[in-house]
C-alpha cells in the first residue's frame, strides 16, 4: 500500500472511527469519498494550514455536510489545527467537531454546512466575490484574487431547489473557477436514488451552461484528469459526476442505505479493517505515511503562498487602498447624519425612502453589493451607476438574480465568507419565506447581509393574500441574531441601513412599505442616535396613561390615536419601535424608561399578534390581523379592518376606559 493509498484508508477510518466513537453520524458518504478527498487536499487544493483564512486560498465546500467526519479527517491530515483527540471528540458537547461543518468553529471549514444545497448556493457566491474582487483589482492586480471554489455534492444537494436555482444563476454568468464533484453514490436514506430519481445530472447541467466530466471516482487517475481539465479551461463552471460506492470497503454494508445515517457497528467496522489490512486496535490509526502526500503538498503550497506575500507586499499605494476599502469596509464620520439628510423631511412610501439612503450608503460603502429577485423595479433597490454583474463582466455592483429567491439568500451567503462585500438581496416581504433557511444559516453563521423586503402588508392591495404578508415579520423575530428594521419614516429608513453597515456579526432585514407614509413628528431636541436602540419616545406627556406601541405604517398611526385619546383626556405616550430585536436586547431599566411598569400598553402592527402579546403583557391589548387580507384597494382594507383612528379610538376606549366608551 503507497502513501497516497495509505492517506485514502486513513481517511476512512478516522472518519468511521470518529461516528462509532460517537454511536452517532454518517460513516458511509465519508468512506466512499476519501479517494476524491484526498485526491483534491493532495494535488489540487491550494491551502495554508498556518493562515487558514489566507484571501486567495482555494476554498472547499464540503455541501453534504452530513459527511462532516470526512472534512475533519481531511483538515486533521492536512496539518491544520484539528487533533486526533478533536477528532474522537465528534459530535461532543464542546468540541471543535460537531455534526455538520460550522463556520468560525473550526479552522478550514469555509461555510456552514448541512441544509442540503446550502453549500452548492454558497460555493456560487464564493466563485462569484472572487470574480467581483479580481476585477476591481484590475489586470495588475488580479493574480491576487485567482482562487477556486471545490464543493463536494450529494445527490440530496442536487435534488434541494436552492441548489438547482444556484446552478442555473451560476452556469449564466459562466463561473470558470467553480467546480463541483457530485458523489454519485446512487444511495439515499430511503434506499436507492432510483426510487425518487431519474434524472440525468450531467445533462441538467449542461443545458444550464456547464462543462462535464463522467470519472469513476475511486480512479485517482480519473479524477485528476478531469480536474486537471477543468481547471485549464476558462469558459463556464465545471461538474465531475463521479461514480462512487457509499461505505466503500465494509463487507455487509457498502452500497446500502444502513451506511449513511449510521455507525456501522463494532462487527462490521472490525471485518472492514481486516478486508483492508488496516490494524483493529488502537482506533484512530494513522501510520506515518498518510501524512505525506499531505505534508508535500503543504510544502509546495507554502511556496505559492510566499509568493502571493510578495505580490501583496508590492501592490501600488492606490491598490492596498481599494484592497483596504472592501476589507475593512470603514464608515466615514457622520454617515448616520448624511444618510438622515438624504431621506428625512420627505413623505413618502418607505421602499423610495430606502432607495435614497441606500444611494447614499452606496456611494460612502463601495463593499454594498447586491439585487433583486427580478423585482429590481418594485424594491427599488438597484444601486445607481453601479453597473451591472453579467457573464464575463464582474465590475459591477448590481446583481440580477432572475426569479430564485432561495439561491439569491444562499448566494449572499456566499459572498459575504469572502470578507470583502457586504450583500443585500431584495424582493417582496410574502417571499421571505423562500428565502427562511439560508436568512437562517445567515444569523447562525453571524454573516453581514443585508434583506430588503417590501410590499410589508395587506395595506398593499389588490393583489390580494397570496401576496399580503400576515405571518412573515414575526417568523423572521423568531430568528435568533436576526436584526429586524420595519421603518415608519425617511428617519428610521437611514437608522436602519446605518445599523446594517455598521453591524458585523449578523444579518438585517429591512421591511418597507408601498404606500406613502407622512413625516413623524419628533420630541425637539430629539436624538437620531436613539433610533438605534431599537424603540424610542415619538411623542410623550407627563403622566401617560396608556403607551402605544406601533412599528412601520402603524407608527403615523398611533400618533392619530393619541391625538384623539388626549382630546377625550387621556393622556398617551407612542413609541416608535423599529428594531424589536434591538429594543429587547437593552438593559431592563432603558425598557422600563420607555415602557414605565403600571401604565397599559397597545401594540399596533399588521400582523399577526402572537408574539407582541408578550411584550403587552395581561393588562396591555395587542392590535393586529390573525387572518388572511383580501383584495381590494388600501383604502378600503384599512376600513374594513379596522386600522384607522377612529375605529382604534372606539375600540381602546371600550378596552381601558369603558365608562366613557
Amino acid at each position: 500500500m503507497n502513501d497516497v493509498q495509505q492517506a485514502v484508508w486513513a481517511t476512512r477510518f478516522l472518519s468511521a472511527d470518529a461516528v462509532e466513537q460517537a454511536n452517532s453520524g454518517h460513516p458511509g458518504t465519508p468512506m466512499g469519498l476519501a479517494d476524491i478527498g484526498v485526491e483534491l487536499f493532495t494535488r489540487h487544493l491550494r491551502y495554508n494550514p498556518e493562515d487558514p483564512l489566507w484571501p486567495n486560498r482555494d476554498r472547499f465546500v464540503l455541501s453534504c455536510g452530513h459527511a462532516s467526519a470526512l472534512l475533519y479527517s481531511l483538515l486533521h491530515l492536512a496539518g491544520y489545527d484539528l487533533s486526533i483527540d478533536d477528532l474522537r471528540s465528534f459530535r461532543q458537547w464542546g468540541s471543535r467537531t460537531p455534526g455538520h461543518p460550522e463556520l468560525g468553529h473550526t479552522p478550514g471549514v469555509e461555510t456552514t454546512t448541512g441544509p442540503l444545497g446550502q453549500g452548492v448556493a454558497n460555493a456560487v457566491g464564493m466563485a462569484l466575490a472572487g470574480k467581483m474582487m479580481a476585477a476591481r483589482l484590475g489586470q495588475s492586480a488580479s493574480q491576487l484574487v485567482d482562487y477556486r471554489v471545490y464543493v463536494l455534492a450529494s445527490d440530496g444537494d442536487l435534488m434541494e431547489g436552492v441548489a438547482r436555482e444556484a446552478i442555473s444563476f451560476a452556469g449564466h454568468l459562466g463561473l470558470d473557477n467553480l467546480i463541483v464533484i457530485y458523489d454519485d453514490n446512487r444511495i439515499t436514506i430511503d434506499g436507492g436514488t432510483e426510487l425518487s430519481l431519474s434524472d440525468d445530472m450531467g445533462r441538467l447541467f449542461q443545458a444550464s451552461g456547464w462543462q462535464v466530466w463522467h470519472v469513476d471516482g475511486h480512479a485517482c487517475e480519473e479524477v485528476r484528469s478531469a480536474l486537471d481539465q477543468a481547471k485549464a479551461q476558462r469558459q463556464a463552471p465545471c461538474l465531475l459526476v463521479a461514480r462512487t460506492h457509499i461505505g466503500y470497503g465494509a463487507p455487509n454494508k457498502q452500497d446500502t442505505s444502513s451506511s449513511h445515517g449510521a455507525p456501522l457497528g463494532k462487527t462490521e467496522l472490525e471485518l472492514t479493517k481486516t478486508a483492508a489490512g488496516w490494524p483493529l486496535s488502537p482506533s484512530f490509526h494513522v501510520p506515518e505515511a498518510a501524512y505525506l502526500p499531505f505534508r508535500a503538498k503543504v510544502r509546495d503550497n507554502q511556496g505559492i503562498y510566499q509568493e502571493w506575500q510578495r505580490d501583496f507586499a508590492a501592490m501600488s499605494p492606490e491598490t492596498r487602498a481599494l484592497w483596504d476599502s472592501y476589507l475593512e469596509r470603514p464608515l466615514p464620520d457622520g454617515l448616520l447624519s448624511d444618510l438622515i439628510d438624504a431621506a428625512a423631511g420627505k413623505a413618502d412610501a418607505t421602499r423610495k425612502l430606502s432607495k435614497v439612503v441606500q444611494q447614499r450608503l452606496a456611494e460612502a460603502t463601495p463593499a454594498l453589493v447586491g439585487g433583486s429577485a427580478d423585482l429590481a423595479a418594485s424594491a427599488l433597490t438597484s444601486i445607481a451607476g453601479g453597473g451591472d454583474v453579467a457573464r464575463g463582466s464582474f465590475a459591477g455592483r448590481n446583481l440580477h438574480f432572475g426569479i430564485r429567491e432561495h439561491a439569491m439568500a444562499a448566494i449572499a451567503n456566499g459572498l459575504s465568507t469572502s470578507g470583502w462585500f457586504v450583500p443585500f438581496g431584495s424582493t417582496f416581504l410574502i417571499f421571505s419565506d423562500y428565502m427562511r433557511p439560508s436568512i437562517r444559516l445567515s444569523a447562525l453563521m453571524r454573516r453581514q447581509v443585508v434583506y430588503v423586503f417590501t410590499h410589508d402588508s395587506v395595506m398593499l392591495g389588490e393583489d390580494g393574500p397570496t401576496h399580503q404578508p400576515i405571518e412573515q415579520l414575526s417568523a423572521l423575530r423568531l430568528i435568533p441574531n436576526l436584526h429586524v428594521f420595519r421603518p415608519a419614516d425617511g428617519m428610521e429608513c437611514a437608522a436602519a441601513w446605518f445599523s446594517a453597515a455598521q453591524r458585523n456579526d449578523g444579518p438585517t432585514a429591512i421591511v418597507l412599505s408601498r404606500q406613502s407614509l407622512p413625516i413623524l413628528p419628533r420630541p425637539e431636541g430629539f436624538d437620531p442616535r436613539a433610533m438605534l436602540a431599537g424603540a424610542y419616545v415619538v411623542s410623550d406627556t407627563a403622566r401617560p396613561e396608556l403607551v402605544l406601541m406601533a412599528t412601520g405604517s402603524e407608527v403615523s398611526l398611533a400618533v392619530e390615536l393619541s391625538d384623539k385619546l388626549a382630546q377625550a383626556g387621556h393622556p398617551v405616550r407612542v413609541v416608535s419601535i423599529p428594531c424589536l430585536e434591538l429594543m429587547l436586547a437593552q438593559p431592563e431599566a432603558n425598557r422600563e424608561a420607555l415602557l414605565p411598569r403600571g401604565v397599559p400598553r397597545v401594540a399596533l402592527e399588521l400582523g399577526v399578534t402572537a408574539l407582541w402579546k408578550g411584550i403587552v403583557g395581561d393588562d396591555g391589548m395587542v392590535v393586529g390581523i390573525d387572518h388572511y387580507g383580501a383584495s381590494a384597494p388600501a383604502k378600503r382594507l384599512k376600513a374594513e379592518f379596522g386600522m384607522t383612528a377612529e375605529a382604534l379610538f372606539e375600540r381602546v376606549q371600550a378596552r381601558f376606559w369603558p365608562k366613557r366608551a
